[in-house]
């Protein structure tokens, strides 16, 4: 099974790359199945119900959130109505909506997806995300029930991300960070046959700071103060994630590789 993971989308800029390029790899990259962190989508603040149907028009099989899944209100009822979002399993337990979620692919093999977000240096206090990713991988164990297992850790710190790799090792195709919006260089497998990325980077314009308009981050560090707000830059956007091919048998990985596409980094294109 080929499956490509995207990073956090950052505004318009990185709404309309994913729109406009993803169906075109969906054809020439043979892809089974499509994640999409959608985490500041919107306006680089969570992600509207809009927002969120365009992109799934564009191919996106599931749609993952983060730290700031409702910040946009109307998606605390849209969650509901639509199963291919996936928030936080580790997010406030009356929050709408699921963490896990099996889903079918185009050829009828199956992909649960979870997410979690990590504690250290998280603003706000979530549930131990090491025995909430237990209970989900759980639902559909990998080579049982799911062809695919694909773990999204949404977190600051990378060692609590590679914590998260080992902790999942043997148990997932895929556990890939995200939430710091630049994309690491350790795509690998690991032991056990899970592929692993610290982080898979942003779909957004690298001209920036983290996919937020320059001047305003820039006035905060020099000064200590706020003169404005954070808006998303609006740049060309860089495409930025992970290919992973797995063992149809198995499950594991047989292969990971980083993607770049398009804006300013430098491109890396997967050997298919």
């Amino acid at each position: 099974m080929r499956i490509l993971f995207l990073g956090d989308i950052v505004g318009r800029s990185g709404r309309s790359a994913v729109t406009e390029r993803l169906p075109g790899l969906r054809d020439e990259w043979g892809l089974d199945f499509v994640i999409v962190n959608g985490e500041n989508a919107s306006a680089g603040m969570g992600l509207s119900g809009a927002h969120a149907k365009l992109l799934l028009e564009a191919g996106i099989d599931c749609l993952t959130l983060g730290d700031h899944a409702f910040d946009q209100r109307d998606m605390m009822t849209f969650i509901e109505q639509e199963s291919r979002i996936v928030r936080p399993l580790n997010f406030a337990k009356s929050a709408p909506g699921k963490g896990a979620r099996l889903f079918s692919t185009r050829r009828g093999g199956k992909v649960l997806v979870v997410q979690a977000l990590g504690q250290v240096f998280m603003k706000r206090a979530f549930e131990d995300p090491f025995s909430t990713v237990e209970q989900g991988l759980r639902l559909a164990p990998l080579g049982g029930a799911a062809q695919a297992v694909i773990v999204d850790f949404h977190a600051e710190a990378t060692s609590e991300k590679m914590a998260m790799g080992h902790w999942c090792d043997g148990r997932a195709t895929l556990v890939v960070g995200t939430h710091t919006h630049v994309p690491t260089g350790d795509a690998r497998i690991m032991p056990g046959g899970t592929g692993y990325m610290t982080d898979a980077g942003m779909c957004g314009d690298y001209e920036s700071v983290i996919g937020m308009d320059k001047a305003e981050p820039m006035t905060r560090f020099v000064t200590g103060m706020a003169k404005g707000r954070f808006t998303p830059a609006a740049g060309e956007a860089t495409l930025s994630g992970v290919l992973v091919e797995s063992d149809d048998r198995t499950g594991l990985a047989k292969s990971i590789n980083p993607v770049r596409l398009g804006g300013r980094l430098e491109e890396l294109l997967p050997p298919l």
